[in-house]
């Protein structure tokens, strides 16, 4: 199917900056949003940021105006650049895809990545 493989995570100061990826791979047929979702310890997940294909983007009221996401059609990748990070953006990153994939036939696909942390502690 659809395979998604993030990267960027790490350990980072409060105020500081990180960027995530996340690269989607297989027999794809179309992509239609890709979003990032976090979750902390002893915490549901929850949405930080979306992108449809054509570059509509939501975000989550706790990171707008310090993340931003954006996306590579061509490349079948999405970005999460953060900025002006707090303690409280610590958590597990996970990268999200929704399009169709080509098997047998044309069949949709809703694909997770395996997580990236993200530490932001001094």
């Amino acid at each position: 199917q659809v395979q998604l493989v993030e990267s960027g995570g790490g350990l980072v100061q409060p105020g500081g900056s990180l960027r995530l990826s996340c690269a989607a791979s297989g027999s794809i047929s179309s992509i239609n949003a890709m979003g990032w979702y976090r979750q902390a310890p002893g915490k549901q997940r929850e949405l930080v940021a979306t992108i449809t294909g054509g570059g509509s983007t939501n975000y989550a009221d706790s990171v707008k105006g310090r993340f931003t996401i954006s996306r590579d059609n061509a490349k079948n990748t999405v970005y999460l650049q953060m900025n002006s990070l707090k303690p409280e953006d610590t958590a597990v990153y996970y990268c999200n895809a929704v399009g169709l994939y080509r098997s047998s036939r044309i069949s949709p696909f809703n694909s997770w990545g395996q997580g990236t942390q993200v530490t932001v502690s001094s």
